[in-house]
């Protein structure tokens, strides 16, 4: 018994200055900081260019598209949907949205619609989740739905 109470107390103290070392510093943000990701690439899209949109996104990330069936994980794929998405001139607006904050992370999810250059409109549902890499916020999944209901 007493071999397992020392085996439990010097592993208690071989992870305690592990756990320390992983500890980090929270960015703080705000519900408005993180509104004004949404805005950052709606403006990134009004440019016409791929690689402006793409540089919202982490390197590790996953864009799960409005109007493509292609789940989009590198940087190449982001750009190749991008391109054609610009084509069409789309400006987003949110229509209603939750925001959630954690340490680093935060979720923004809700309702936008989309309009394009020839009048069309989309409304999505959609849900960005971003991380804070030390300088920025950076999106780390971006999924959007065209609604299923016809209203």
């Amino acid at each position: 018994m007493k071999l397992l109470s020392l085996l439990i107390v010097a592993c208690g103290m071989a992870v305690a200055p592990l756990a320390l070392a992983k500890s980090e510093t929270c960015k703080a943000a705000s519900d408005k900081e993180i509104a004004a990701l949404f805005d950052r690439w709606n403006a990134s899209l009004k440019t016409g260019e791929p690689k402006k949109v793409v540089a919202n996104y982490a390197t590790k990330s996953i864009l799960l598209p409005t109007v493509s069936n292609k789940p989009r994980m590198t940087a190449a794929e982001k750009e190749d949907y991008f391109v054609h998405f610009l084509e069409k001139k789309p400006v987003g607006k949110i229509d209603f949205r939750s925001i959630e904050i954690d340490c680093n992370t935060a979720i923004d999810a809700g309702l936008y619609t989309f309009s394009f250059s020839d009048g069309s409109t989309v409304k999505a549902r959609y849900t960005y989740t971003y991380k804070w890499d030390g300088k920025e916020w950076l999106i780390t999944s971006h999924h959007s739905s065209a609604m299923p209901e016809k209203e």
